[in-house]
């Protein structure tokens, strides 16, 4: 979004209608090994990343969506397990928190300078798009509040 270069591809999953005929994990497991993840912290990336290693019973679950008919988000949404903040959103808070500490010690770094200016102008358009819907209506970005809710 913030540099001239062109995006990196990438191989595309197989396109399949239903979970492969090994992985035969019923559905209700699979729903609620993910609420028991979330329940412990990690958030939805890590829970499909943990699925697909781990699995459910032994058995690796290869896509969450195929296997019960809807998204990891969906499921947490459903059990009121979802996070207070959306995921994409903690994670450039996180990255804008970072950044203020080094620039807050490397003070000449302009680099690091413009760099921290695009992710929090990332933040401010993902805040403006979830204001309302995922978060309240009154929620506003500034670096102290990311400091402390991260």
């Amino acid at each position: 979004m913030h540099t001239r270069r062109r995006g990196s591809s990438g191989s595309d999953r197989p396109a399949a209608d239903e979970p492969p005929e090994w992985s035969n994990v019923d559905a209700e497991a699979i729903e609620a090994r993910v609420v028991e993840l979330a329940q412990q912290g990690e958030t939805a990336s890590t829970i499909g990343m943990r699925l697909r290693d781990e699995g459910v019973q032994g058995t690796p679950v290869p896509d969450i969506t195929l296997a019960t008919g809807k998204k990891v988000t969906e499921i947490l949404d459903e059990n009121d397990a979802e996070p207070e903040i959306p995921e994409d959103l903690r994670n450039l808070m996180e990255r804008a928190v970072r950044l203020h500490d080094h620039v807050r010690q490397n003070q000449t770094d302009y680099q690091n300078k413009r760099a921290l200016q695009n992710t929090e102008s990332k933040i401010r358009r993902l805040v403006d798009y979830y204001r309302g819907d995922k978060l309240d209506e009154e929620f506003t970005y500034s670096p102290d509040k990311a400091r402390n809710l991260v």
